[in-house]
């Protein structure tokens, strides 16, 4: 018996869903949106939103002329900050956060005011690069109450 490619696509896509998607599901399934804010002029943070949506996250985007105050506003320290800001279950999300990472927080529920990745590291969600680019190592930093550290590391979408 010969199993059609279309079939053994959608067989594990459905599984891949099963495997991936029930870390988040809960929040999605909630109506709990994901509110993202960035510059008008920034095309990654697009990217990171749809990474976001493609994890099963429900997510909102806004532009904002004020970017910095609006960090002000959520506390993200001077050193973490990066081009977009989310909010999400009542936590942080700065920069370019996987959604495994994510995930692993509404897990988790640790007493912290959010995750960020400063800057931009290439490989990221969001900031992918062209096929043949050597993907950063990078941190995914806890941060709140004046104290930051490291939550998980990622080289590209894998965490290491």
């Amino acid at each position: 018996m010969r199993i059609a490619r279309r079939d053994f696509l959608r067989v594990g896509a459905g599984l891949a869903a099963g495997v991936l998607l029930p870390a988040t599901g809960t929040i999605a399934a909630s109506g709990v949106t994901l509110q993202v804010w960035k510059d008008p002029w920034c095309g990654c943070c697009t990217g990171w939103a749809k990474h976001m949506e493609l994890a099963g996250y429900l997510v909102s985007v806004a532009e904002s002329d004020d970017m910095d105050g609006l960090k002000d506003r959520l506390a993200v320290p001077q050193a973490l900050r990066s081009c977009h800001t989310g909010e999400l279950a009542g936590y942080v999300l700065e920069g370019h956060v996987p959604a495994l990472a994510v995930a692993r927080l509404l897990a988790e529920k640790p007493a912290i005011t959010g995750l960020a990745v400063p800057g931009m590291p290439m490989g990221s969600p969001g900031m992918e690069g062209p096929a043949d680019s050597v993907p950063d190592l990078f941190e995914v930093i806890a941060f709140g109450a004046g104290r930051e550290e490291t939550f998980m590391r990622f080289r590209g979408g894998d965490a290491v």
